[in-house]
């Protein structure tokens, strides 16, 4: 209870009023809600003639409140504009004042004050807190549908569990052959996601991952919801899911069998399908299978020593050991096409689960599935193709096969021009490369024309490419046949080379030395015709030259 007292105003210090409440008043969602508020006014000579009474709310998040109620001796007024405006009823006597509340809502979890005024004889004031409870829809569980592998060495996701429209918030634990499962690194995890919707109400889904053992093969998994109802907290548990373990070939498993019985018994293993033959156990409650098989699988049972031929006093269990034979390609090993043909190949592999198969070459995904389609063979299509298999469910099973393609053809030149036009000067060299694909590995000759001699620089190949350079001095305009020929044909490339001829030409002529020659010519010319001026001219002093007169001769 929540009694709260409050000194009167000064007038009447000696006065005060005691205020009784609950702390806390719970309801379900939708039903209806009272909260009391007993009051006594003590140390006055008479009761007040006048008593006010109100009632708040407090405004969730904020420490402000809001009134919804008020009272005294000539009115009782519900307040208008409220979310409670319709849905409340104060009732009084005189020494209580009780608030009912319909149809309670979500939003209805809040503190509720009665306030108390006697005037002079004092004033004080209670809390109750409402608290509201919606019942969660029942867990519904839900197993991994794939079966998961105990070589997994991660926690691998086994169910899921999810409940619905619970306030307040609900909580979900889960539970391995009745015994809680608490959250352990890398063996079980928990993970759990909690909403709220718009209404206020809490969904919760839990989902559980185990690291799974071959001996949770036969475990019940099942998870308890707990939620809170007034004045209790109540559980609902769900229908229990057992998983898939798969065992495959080559693993050893061991099945035992329990009793109630006291001292412990020991038992007999035997299959359904061979219940005259009782199988070896290695300690009486444990029968050892290993290596195990496929052919191991079965229905096993086992029964107490002295079960006397009572036929119900026995346990079952199902065991399927799962298998992934080699795989099967055809065709097998490897395979000759002929360029531009079509080949299917496949790959098959037996298992008890299903299979996933990719197809690869040099390494680069080329195909899925078990069927691979070959179409317009080229010598590039030659190459080793293996298949992968494997089982999505059990990755601990996969295998792979394979199949060599050999693409055979006549020779297939390099380049696009299969006759080649060159120039080349007089007296110098030029390389002639012919290069050819095919299978059989093409075969290159040389045949040129006028006597033309060459020599092979260059010669390689590998199991599909032929090259072949030769070198030739060129002397005359001839021409080069390059001949490639395997078993399935032959295909030629032709070369026409003209001689450009090597022509020897004069110095060539430069005006600056022309024009100095000239010069000198002109310099001589007149150092020629000065000296001839000066010879005539003393040889006409002496008078070795006649005056040219006609008729006239001196003696």
């Amino acid at each position: 209870m929540n009694i709260s007292y409050q000194p009167a105003s000064p007038i009447a210090a000696w006065a005060k009023v005691e205020v009784e409440v609950e702390e806390s008043v719970e309801a379900y969602l939708g039903d209806s809600a009272q909260i009391s508020c007993l009051y006594n006014f003590t140390d006055v000579e008479s009761e007040p003639r006048l008593v006010m009474i109100q009632w708040f709310v407090r405004v969730s998040g904020s420490s402000s409140r809001i009134r919804i109620f008020y009272g005294d001796g000539d009115q009782q007024i519900v307040d208008n504009n409220t979310d409670y405006s319709g849905r409340i009823e104060v009732t009084s006597d005189g020494r209580e004042s009780k608030l009912s509340i319909q149809d309670v809502r979500l939003q209805d979890e809040r503190e509720f004050l009665c306030q108390i005024n006697g005037l002079s004889a004092g004033n004080a004031e209670g809390r109750t807190h409402l608290r509201v409870f919606a019942t969660p829809e029942a867990p519904l569980i839900e197993g991994v549908s794939s079966g998961i592998s105990v070589t997994n060495e991660l926690p691998s996701k086994v169910a899921s569990c999810e409940t619905r429209n619970g306030f307040p918030k609900p909580n979900i634990t889960w539970y391995r052959n009745g015994s809680p499962l608490n959250s352990e690194p890398g063996h079980v995890n928990v993970l759990i996601l909690v909403t709220r919707d718009s209404s206020g109400f809490f969904s919760v889904q839990s989902t559980l991952e185990y690291k799974v053992l071959k001996e949770d093969k036969d475990s019940q998994f099942t998870c308890e919801l707990s939620f809170f109802v007034p004045g209790a907290i109540r559980t609902a548990e769900s229908s229990s899911v057992n998983i898939t373990v798969h065992l495959k070939e080559g693993e050893t498993v061991e099945l035992r069998c329990q009793g109630d019985g006291n001292p412990p018994q020991p038992f007999t293993f035997s299959r359904e399908q061979e219940l005259d033959v009782d199988l070896e156990s290695s300690h009486g409650d444990v029968l050892t299978l290993s290596p195990v098989s496929r052919k191991d699988s079965g229905i096993y049972q086992c029964r107490p020593l002295d079960s006397e031929g009572n036929s119900d006093v026995k346990g079952e269990m199902q065991l399927t050991v799962h298998y992934l034979d080699p795989a099967v390609v055809v065709p097998k090993e490897s395979e000759v096409m002929l360029r531009g043909e079509e080949l299917t190949a496949t790959c098959n592999a037996l298992s008890s689960l299903k299979t996933s198969t990719i197809w690869y070459k040099d390494g680069k995904r080329v195909g899925t599935g078990n069927t691979l389609h070959l179409k317009d063979a080229t010598y590039q299509t030659t190459g080793e193709y293996i298949c992968e298999v494997t089982v999505p469910s059990l990755p601990a099973l996969h295998t792979s096969g394979s199949v060599n393609i050999i693409v055979q053809g006549g020779p297939q030149l390099v380049g696009s021009d299969q006759d080649v036009q060159l120039e080349e000067a007089a007296g110098r060299t030029v390389n002639l490369s012919c290069e050819a694909r095919g299978r059989p590995l093409p075969s290159l000759s040389w045949s040129l024309s006028s006597s033309q001699s060459y020599q092979e620089v260059v010669s390689r190949s590998n199991d599909h490419e032929a090259l072949s350079v030769v070198s030739v001095l060129v002397t005359a305009d001839f021409s080069a046949v390059c001949n490639a020929s395997n078993d399935l044909g032959t295909e030629s490339k032709t070369f026409s080379i003209r001689a450009i001829p090597r022509l020897t030409s004069a110095a060539p002529f430069s005006p600056a030395e022309g024009s100095g020659i000239i010069i000198v010519v002109i310099i001589l010319s007149l150092l020629l015709l000065a000296i001839l001026g000066s010879v005539l001219y003393f040889l006409h002093k002496k008078g070795k030259i006649p005056c040219g007169r006609s008729g006239k001769q001196e003696m």
